[in-house]
């Protein structure tokens, strides 16, 4: 079960801990921070923060057992700030809200006129405490170019398992954890009170913190949501495949895409049942980072890999029809290709031991297996995958209440993509049934993360300002609409 953040779904983004220019440390609350830049990769310049350490209790109810370090950066408004802060919130399961939100920050220049940012990685991510699995990392939790069998699964989470225990007890990494170390920070800064921005995996945090302290939660942007009651990983399959026959269907519906590859459906269909029966010659191409020629077999995995990933993005989505054209027509160089990059990029962004404890406590015992999910894409193997691991890490408890959906008086403004291929508009229909004082927008043609696009970055500043979801007006997001598919190697037709 993995909730990407698709805006560092391309691109390897990474946070560097860089002296600054001359400046004094600063102090917010009972914390000192001192001077600190996040970089990422790609992009032309860096964010200036401001770092510390937190120091916790590996096991919340055990103050005297093991203690971890937690990473927080501070991104301050320069002038007089509100008292109530915005938290950022990444996804994954496994993703650093530092590293993460480099990418994000020009849509939060609003937010910073008048509210401090605070990015505190989650426990078992970024610099907090890291969780990482070489074997599986190196593989992308499964998106490497064939996924490994279950049992292979299996016995790569022993042995991460079996190492990852020698600094620390796996059943503390979940999200019960990272709500008790949420409201550590806020009574450590002095805030009375937080506005929340979760997306993907963090809205499921959002959610969970709020339902502990309503009284210290004053708003909350849910970014491509993730409802409490239900275990995600069985609907996978047949989210990603709903989303992909809806941009096929967009397709059929613009005469350049139709007259160019026909159904890209029905295309589909044929390409998934030549590289499932495998036995295809090895295909010479060029590696996307390094130049140097590569050569491989294709097969299941390079489809499923590229697919599930490009549909995150409208851009990337509009690549598609072209790239099944392609492989219909025995031309596997670009999907090899693109796999590589993927593997490259997403392999390394996500904690895969904080990842599986988060999952295998939280998930992994209600996930329901789905008929109509065995001829998709993905099939039953993200299950089965997810399952294998399971069966052998080490599981965190389970709040009793974890299931039971927010509710309340607390204003919610919740993001949707109508092409969203994990989290679809649905979800968010759901969590917002049961709230008040709720707002949930569906930005058409769009697919996972959707917090810095179009004029949304405006409307969640106005949001939290107001800390009215109701009264916004969201007009500007009818004027988003994705990019036409691609025509040819050119790009689309004008």
């Amino acid at each position: 079960m993995i909730y990407f953040d698709s805006a560092r779904a391309l691109a390897l983004v990474t946070v560097g801990m860089l002296a600054a220019a001359p400046a004094a440390a600063r102090t917010l609350g009972e914390l000192s921070f001192a001077p600190c830049v996040l970089t990422a990769v790609g992009l032309p310049r860096p964010t200036e923060a401001h770092c510390t350490t937190v120091t916790v209790p590996e096991n919340p109810a055990d103050p005297e057992g093991r203690q971890i370090e937690l990473a927080l950066a501070w991104v301050p408004v320069e002038g007089e700030a509100e008292p109530d802060p915005v938290f950022f919130i990444a996804g994954g399961p496994g993703q650093s809200a530092r590293e993460s939100y480099p990418g994000l920050a020009p849509a939060f220049a609003d937010i910073r006129r008048s509210r401090h940012v605070l990015l505190l990685d989650q426990r078992g991510t970024g610099g907090s405490h890291p969780l990482f699995c070489p074997e599986q990392d190196e593989e992308a939790f499964g998106f490497g170019i064939e996924a490994p069998s279950p049992e292979e699964m299996r016995a790569l989470a022993e042995r991460c398992r079996d190492a990852l225990q020698e600094i620390a007890d796996l059943r503390f990494y979940t999200t019960a954890e990272a709500v008790h170390d949420l409201e550590y920070v806020r009574r450590m800064i002095g805030a009375p009170q937080v506005n929340l921005i979760g997306v993907s995996y963090g809205t499921r945090v959002a959610q969970q913190y709020a339902k502990a302290y309503p009284e210290r939660t004053r708003t909350i942007i849910l970014d491509s949501v993730v409802p409490a009651e239900l275990a995600l990983g069985g609907e996978h399959a047949r989210n990603l495949q709903d989303a992909l026959d809806a941009q096929f269907a967009r397709c059929l519906e613009i005469p350049a895409c139709s007259e160019a590859f026909g159904d890209p459906a029905a295309r589909l269909e044929d390409v998934m049942a030549r590289l499932r029966a495998g036995g295809l010659a090895p295909v010479r191409y060029r590696d996307p980072t390094s130049g140097a020629w590569r050569e491989e077999v294709p097969g299941h995995g390079h489809l499923a890999t590229v697919l599930r990933i490009y549909a995150y993005m409208p851009l990337t989505a509009a690549l598609l029809p072209l790239l099944i054209q392609q492989a219909d027509e025995g031309d596997y160089a670009a999907l090899l290709a693109m796999t590589r990059m993927i593997v490259r990029d997403v392999g390394g962004q996500l904690a895969s031991g904080m990842h599986n404890s988060v999952v295998c406590t939280e998930d992994a015992d209600e996930i329901e297996r789905h008929a109509d999910a065995r001829d998709t894409l993905l099939g039953d193997d993200f299950v089965d995958l997810l399952q294998a691991q399971c069966a052998v890490w080490p599981r965190g408890t389970r709040p009793a209440d974890f299931r039971a959906p927010l509710t309340g008086e607390i204003p919610v403004l919740l993001i949707s993509g109508e092409f969203d291929p994990v989290t679809p508009p649905r979800y968010g229909d759901r969590v917002a049934a049961h709230l008040r004082h709720a707002r949930h927008v569906v930005l058409r043609g769009q697919g996972h993360s959707l917090f810095s696009t179009g004029c949304m970055p405006k409307l969640a500043a106005q949001f939290i300002e107001g800390a009215d979801a109701l009264g916004l007006d969201a007009a500007c997001l009818e004027r988003i609409a994705p990019p036409p598919p691609f025509s040819g190697l050119h790009g689309w037709e004008p």
